[in-house]
């Protein structure tokens, strides 16, 4: 069965990119503008059963601070690994979604599209091979 990826970015270019790659690659994946309110978007996350999460910080109508806490609050989703792709580059942006639960943090300007597919490839990939 294929790895599902829920992918919250409000940037159109950012999240069709990122959603041809990674369902190119296999995943099946699943999207979100941000512009739902809180619930909606965690509802969303539930009824999906997504496997991993990407997550912008700066989204229209949700706080990305606020929707990682409370991914990391909720029973069913607390496990989930977050990966935070943000253009934020602050060093509290980085710690402040670390203590909040953030599997991995990158920095949009940091990187092109591409590498940063292959590094949460990677990442998955060794997670997967850990479980086994």
């Amino acid at each position: 069965m294929s790895k599902r990826i829920f992918i919250i970015e409000d940037d159109v270019n950012v999240l069709y990119g990122l959603q041809a790659k990674f369902s190119s690659d296999g995943f099946a994946v699943f999207t979100s503008g941000g512009t739902e309110k809180m619930e909606e978007l965690i509802q969303k996350i539930k009824s999906m059963e997504a496997d991993y999460i990407i997550l912008d910080i700066i989204l229209p109508k949700v706080d990305g601070f606020e929707v990682l806490a409370k991914i990391k609050s909720d029973d069913n989703l607390a496990k989930l690994p977050v990966f935070v792709f943000t253009s934020l580059s602050d060093n509290d942006t980085k710690k402040k979604c670390e203590t909040l639960g953030a599997a991995h943090v990158f920095v949009k300007n940091e990187l092109m599209l591409d590498a940063f597919v292959e590094k949460v490839k990677k990442i998955i990939s060794n997670r997967e091979k850990v479980k086994l």
